[in-house]
C-alpha cells in the first residue's frame, strides 16, 4: 500500500446540499483552529444543493481563499461525492466530514495531531468510545446502531466501536488507491472495511453526536438497508480485489 511517511497538510472535504448557517460555522471553526494545517477546501455541490447554499459555499472563500475548490458532482449521491473528492484531494491526507455540525469540526486538530505522529493510520471518530455518545438519538436507533456496530466488530475481527459514522481521517495515497463501489451513505461504512481488509490501522477518538442544527438530512431507512450487504460483500471478497486497476480506475 503507498502509504505517506509524514503529515504535509489536510484537504478538508465539505459537501453541501441545503446547509446554512452551520456552513459558516464550520468554516469559522477550521479557520480558528486547524488554518495551519489546511492545503485544501473541497466543495462538493449537486443539482440540489440550493441557490442560498450554493453561496454560502462561495463565502467560504473569505476564510480560505483561493484554497477553496467548488466541485459539481456528477456521480450520484454522498457516495459519489466523496469518491470524487478523493480522486481531487491534493494534500497528504484527507478529511471526510459534513457541513451540518454533526461533525464536530472542534475534532479536526485531534485528528490531525495523530496524523503527525502516524502519517501511515486511518483516524476516525466514534460516537461509542469511551468519552462519546448521542444526544436525541432515538432509542430504537440508538439499539439498532449497537447491534450493527457489534456485528461490524465481529465479522471484521476489529475493536473499532463506530464503523458507520462518517468522520475520517485518511492518507490520500491510501483513498486514491481504492476501487470504490458505494454511492449512498453506506459509502462511510465501506470507507473503514476496505482499509481494515488491506491491513491499514484504524484509531478512533470519542466524539458526541448531536442532531444537525439546519439542512434536511440525506440519509432514509432505504438508504440504511444497504449497509448489511456492504457488509457481506466486503467480507467475503478478496482484498487484492479492492485495490484500482487500470481497468476500474476511477469507476
Amino acid at each position: 500500500m503507498p502509504l505517506p511517511e509524514a503529515f504535509s497538510g489536510a484537504t478538508v472535504i465539505l459537501p453541501a446540499v441545503t446547509e446554512t448557517d452551520s456552513i459558516a460555522e464550520t468554516a469559522d471553526i477550521l479557520k480558528r483552529k486547524s488554518d495551519a494545517d489546511i492545503e485544501q477546501v473541497l466543495v462538493v455541490v449537486c443539482d440540489k444543493t440550493t441557490s442560498e447554499t450554493m453561496g454560502r459555499c462561495e463565502e467560504l472563500r473569505s476564510w480560505f481563499g483561493d484554497r477553496v475548490q467548488i466541485h459539481h458532482q456528477r456521480l450520484p449521491f454522498l457516495g459519489g461525492a466523496m469518491r470524487e473528492a478523493f480522486d481531487l484531494a491534493t494534500a497528504s491526507h484527507v478529511i471526510m466530514m459534513a457541513t451540518d455540525l454533526e461533525t464536530d469540526p472542534n475534532l479536526v486538530p485531534a485528528f490531525i495531531d495523530i496524523a503527525k505522529q502516524r502519517p501511515e493510520v486511518v483516524v476516525t471518530a466514534s460516537r461509542w468510545a469511551r468519552g462519546g455518545g448521542f444526544s436525541d438519538y432515538g432509542r430504537v436507533r440508538v439499539v439498532a446502531n449497537w447491534v450493527f456496530q457489534r456485528l461490524t466488530s465481529l465479522l471484521y475481527r476489529t475493536p473499532l466501536t463506530d464503523a458507520t459514522f462518517g468522520f475520517r481521517l485518511f492518507p490520500t495515497s491510501l483513498v486514491q488507491s481504492i476501487d470504490w463501489e458505494g454511492t449512498r451513505h453506506e459509502f462511510l461504512l465501506e470507507t473503514v472495511l476496505k482499509p481494515l481488509r488491506l491491513g491499514v490501522e484504524v484509531v478512533e477518538i470519542p466524539t458526541f453526536w448531536t442532531p444537525r442544527p439546519d439542512g434536511e438530512s440525506q440519509n432514509s431507512l432505504s438508504t440504511q438497508a444497504r449497509y448489511i450487504r456492504t457488509l457481506v460483500t466486503n467480507r467475503l471478497a478478496p482484498s487484492d480485489s479492492f485495490l484500482r486497476t487500470p481497468e476500474r480506475n476511477g469507476r
